[in-house]
């Protein structure tokens, strides 16, 4: 698989069938590895290793409803309280980011309300904060770690 920007991890792989798989934490089995399961594998460990989210509150490749259609989301970060943190869309490091991929992520962001954002396709990474008053967002630099959100829930309490 293609070498993407994100520190090195080490991974779990099988080989079965003339497939290989790779081994996902979260859902706890083997999956295809197909070029977006690298990106989406990379993601949750950059999640994991250097956010330092807690591995119970990220979940991948779930479902939702948007405008009555069956859609998945890549990867999720959740609040203690159950509400989405972070909303992540993941593609091959050979699909280009564009703005479709955003209005893409958008779309599922009006059901879910997550207050980050994040795209990626391994190569390009994309940080953004939603404005829903304004509804629009801001590009950052980077996502906050772990212990930061944990300084703003705090602070709200």
């Amino acid at each position: 698989m293609q070498k993407l920007n994100f520190p090195f991890y080490t991974f779990r792989f099988k080989n079965s069938e003339n497939k290989v798989s790779i081994f996902d934490g979260i859902r706890k089995k083997f999956i295809i590895l197909t070029p977006e399961e690298w990106v989406r594998q990379h993601v949750v460990q950059f999640l994991l290793e250097e956010k330092k989210y807690p591995k119970s509150l990220i979940n991948v490749e779930k479902v939702l409803m948007v405008n009555g259609l069956r859609k998945r989301y890549d990867v999720v970060v959740f609040n203690p309280d159950g509400t989405i943190f972070i909303l992540i869309e993941c593609k091959a490091p050979g699909v280009k980011i564009s703005q479709a991929t955003f209005d893409q992520i958008a779309r599922y962001n009006m059901t879910l309300e997550a207050e980050f954002l994040m795209v990626t396709n391994g190569l390009n990474h994309y940080f953004c904060l939603m404005d829903f008053e304004n509804e629009k967002y801001e590009f950052l630099k980077e996502l906050p770690d772990y212990s930061e959100t944990k300084k703003n829930i705090e602070n709200r309490i």
